[in-house]
């Protein structure tokens, strides 16, 4: 954190990045793309035709491209930035998504433990639903905001005490 508090400058007074690093998430982009990888080589890079009624080759390099390539590439890019800056809290889970929650949205701000299966349907961009949302890669700790209105957000974060502290004081004098 900085000493001068900037007004709405964007420099951020707070920034976390996270990836997928469970294990069993990678079991899971893994074992399908391997899975691709084998007709791949056997048809395509040998010559071999699989079975009977072998697949076209353009099928085939379609499966491999989004499959064997395009799955472990996306995976590997993915991660989750949370910034908190003088004037709003951004998230963006890149490649996919982005979202701006201006402070004077929020109503509440608590750093909490929370079940992602349970409460979210697990870890990802969760709960679409107009009253909850999760923004979370790994973990079941993180920092719940009750918007205006009473929707709430749920931002996964390792440091989550950390994170509450600094929204709750950067918060206009009237919500803290």
């Amino acid at each position: 954190m900085k000493e001068s508090t900037p007004a709405s400058t964007g420099t951020p007074l707070f920034r976390e990045e996270q990836r997928f690093r469970q294990w069993w998430v990678w079991v899971i982009v893994v074992v399908p793309a391997a899975l691709a990888w084998w007709p791949f080589i056997r048809q395509i890079v040998q010559g071999e035709p699989i079975g009977h009624n072998p697949a076209p080759d353009w099928l085939v390099w379609v499966i491999w491209l989004f499959i064997g390539l395009g799955l472990p590439l996306l995976f590997g890019r993915i991660s989750m930035v949370v910034e908190v800056t003088g004037d709003a809290v951004r998230v963006h889970y890149r490649p996919l998504a982005r979202r701006t929650i201006a402070l004077g949205e929020i109503e509440h701000v608590e750093a909490r433990t929370y079940n992602p299966v349970k409460e979210y349907g697990g870890w990802g961009i969760k709960g679409w639903s107009k009253d909850k949302m999760a923004y979370n890669v790994s973990g079941n700790r993180g920092v719940e905001l009750t918007l205006t209105g009473g929707r709430s957000v749920m931002l996964g974060s390792r440091r989550a005490d950390e994170l509450a502290a600094v929204i709750q004081s950067a918060l206009p004098q009237t919500r803290r």
